[in-house]
């Protein structure tokens, strides 16, 4: 269980932009929950998962995972419990490495490295394996550098390197946002099927409503540093992409957008 108790997060301290976007924040991601998140630019989606994996500083509050504070944690030291997929595809794979090498590098996340081969070539059957759980085809192109692939590619093998070793969370950073419409819709089949054979739990934010309807089983919305609607699975399967498109315009409304 993922718990964020008491989170304050301030933006330019002591300066003339200063901005408190979370004030005494509190959330609790139970275990085994594909939450969609979704909002508007600036409320709160993308440092909520900045937060959690240590990537920015917090002023005050806790962050907890089971009964541990992992809040002063290193974001290397969280990502050994974390796998994350993120909007860009060449972020988290290194382009110039084939996708053998990218594998063995997110199989060995939170091991000490030596002078030893970073490669185990007896290794490569499980990564095929793991592959081919994607249907396309990656796990023949086992010798081939990653930045020849698509962008769609890369986006499935991050995918599958992200949870590789095992991890209690998978933080998905609006990670169809790049992609053309046909391969948004492969890579979001996918992460739901990647999440339920791995029984993770799983954070996605998405500016894609449908997404957000028809995945995972709860769902929020943020405004403001704050949570606005919080729906549970029951709550979820009898919304239509219009009920939350209303309430996300009528909020842009207020917000004079």
């Amino acid at each position: 269980m993922l718990e964020l108790k008491n989170i304050t997060k301030i933006y330019n301290p002591g300066q003339v932009t200063e901005m408190c976007l979370f004030d005494k924040f509190n959330l609790t991601v139970d275990e085994g929950q594909f939450v969609s998140i979704v909002g508007s630019n600036g409320s709160g989606k993308t440092s909520l998962l900045n937060i959690i994996c240590g990537s920015i500083p917090i002023e005050g509050g806790e962050v907890l995972v089971g009964s541990k504070d992992i809040g002063k944690m290193k974001d290397f030291q969280r990502y050994r419990s974390i796998g994350r997929v993120y909007q860009n595809p060449s972020v988290g794979t290194c382009p110039n490495l084939t996708m053998l090498e990218n594998m063995s590098l997110a199989d060995n996340k939170g091991k000490t490295f030596g002078l030893s081969f970073g490669i185990n070539r007896a290794r490569e059957n499980f990564y095929k394996e793991q592959l081919s759980i994607l249907g396309l085809g990656l796990e023949n192109k086992m010798d081939v550098k990653l930045g020849a692939l698509s962008g769609g590619q890369r986006q499935a093998a991050s995918l599958i390197m992200s949870t590789l070793t095992p991890v209690e969370f998978l933080i998905l950073d609006e990670h169809t946002a790049a992609l053309d419409p046909k391969t948004a819709e492969i890579i979001m089949d996918l992460t739901e099927r990647v999440v339920k054979e791995k029984n993770l739990t799983a954070m996605m934010v998405t500016h894609n409503l449908r997404y957000a309807v028809e995945y995972g089983n709860r769902l929020i919305m943020m405004d403001k540093g704050g949570v606005v609607m919080d729906l549970s699975e029951e709550e979820k399967s009898a919304l239509k992409v219009q009920d939350i498109l209303d309430v996300f315009t009528s909020i842009s409304i207020e917000c004079g957008n």
